[in-house]
């Protein structure tokens, strides 16, 4: 299949969605049409390509929308309001992008499903990446989305939501395509400036500034032939110094403001982690401090077992082990957690059968490769 096809379908998507939700099309509807219309594009494209791409699919997806509804009798009174189907041609050429992730916030949704919906119709993220950033099962996230669906279905898209809850999907939509199976992150990096430009928040720049001071180490993450490389290991020499001197710039704004947020107190240890000439020369000590400041922000299990990882290096191997005891042991990555505190504390066996275990739960195959190679390294260690 044609990579860089879907790639420009999935670009569109968001656009030609808006476009049909401004005509009267409710949201649920007016997704499927559009999902059909690009399944279309995908058939009919490579040997006839359209040559105004983002027409051709407004005009399909409008008319597969009619189509739907023509067909379904409890949606024949709708019918009225359906405007004369368009002609091919020309569309504006307008980034509704981030118009509709407001529109998705919607204010009779909850914050959890105006994310979910989103993530699914315009991030472009599946019902089982949107699980696992929740940390819910994947059926349970499946029927959080079907009744977003049927909730938005049911009124006006003329109240966008709140900043809150778009910032959020934003974030959500960077860390998949970051580490995940979609490359999302530029377009996340993308809309946040939009957004930063629109709305003076220092909220707003402190995500804009999480995101462009882990971009910059985007390149050193990962080896030639895929695999990851730790942030301890990283060439720093492959940074990128002008978005790290530009996040952390705007994260120095926010903070003279005086009004910390979950997003600028993970921008500031990510700007510690960059700031730092090696990994030796890393402050712990003072993102520990963070750490401590983002518990109090979100109270999320995350940031503390991220928080046992930091203390760890500031306080030592059995310090870190100490804090992580006081969490769940079904946290994701807990099991890759301890592993390495057992490393570090120089329990070698405890810590190869940890690797080991951590890399059969692990979801993300480049994760998992790691781990295997980890719990490999140690158990050839130890039979010389």
């Amino acid at each position: 299949m044609d990579e860089a096809l879907l790639r420009n379908l999935r670009s569109l998507t968001p656009s030609v969605l808006t476009v049909l939700v401004r005509r009267g099309a409710d949201f649920a509807a007016a997704e499927d049409a559009v999902q059909d219309a690009l399944i279309e594009a995908l058939r009919v494209w490579p040997a006839d390509p359209p040559r105004d791409a983002k027409g051709w699919l407004v005009t399909a997806a409008w008319r597969k929308f009619l189509d739907a509804t023509r067909a379904d009798a409890a949606r024949r009174r709708r019918e009225d309001r359906v405007e004369e189907e368009p002609q091919a041609g020309p569309a504006p050429a307008l980034d509704d992008t981030l118009q509709l992730y407001f529109l998705c916030a919607h204010p009779s949704l909850t914050p959890a499903s105006a994310v979910a919906l989103t993530l699914r119709a315009v991030g472009g993220l599946t019902t089982r990446q949107i699980a696992e950033a929740y940390l819910v099962p994947e059926a349970t996230m499946a029927q959080r989305i079907s009744r977003a669906k049927r909730t938005v279905s049911a009124v006006r898209f003329d109240r966008p939501g709140d900043v809150a809850t778009v910032l959020r999907v934003l974030y959500l939509v960077f860390n998949e395509g970051y580490s995940g199976d979609v490359d999302l992150a530029a377009e996340a990096i993308r809309l946040t400036r939009q957004l930063a430009a629109r709305i003076d928040h220092p909220e707003v720049a402190g995500l804009l500034a999480l995101m462009l001071l882990h971009h910059a180490r985007r390149a050193a993450r990962t080896a030639p032939d895929g695999s990851l490389v730790p942030l301890a290991e990283q060439d720093r020499g492959r940074w990128d110094t002008a978005l790290i001197a530009e996040g952390i710039g705007i994260l120095q704004a926010a903070l003279a403001r005086d009004r910390l947020g979950e997003f600028q107190a993970q921008a500031a240890i990510a700007a510690l982690h960059a700031d730092a000439p090696t990994a030796e020369e890393t402050d712990w000590v003072q993102i520990v401090e963070w750490y401590d400041e983002l518990a109090l922000l979100t109270d999320s299990p995350v940031v503390r077992l991220n928080r046992a990882v930091a203390v760890g290096e500031a306080d030592g191997p059995h310090a870190g082990l100490a804090a992580l005891a006081e969490l769940d042991t079904s946290l994701p990555r807990h099991t890759a957690v301890a592993a390495y505190l057992h490393e570090r504390a120089g329990d070698l066996a405890t810590a190869a059968r940890l690797y080991a275990e951590a890399a059969h739960k692990a979801s993300n195959l480049a994760e998992r490769d790691h781990l295997t190679r980890q719990a490999a390294r140690l158990n050839a260690g130890r039979s010389r």
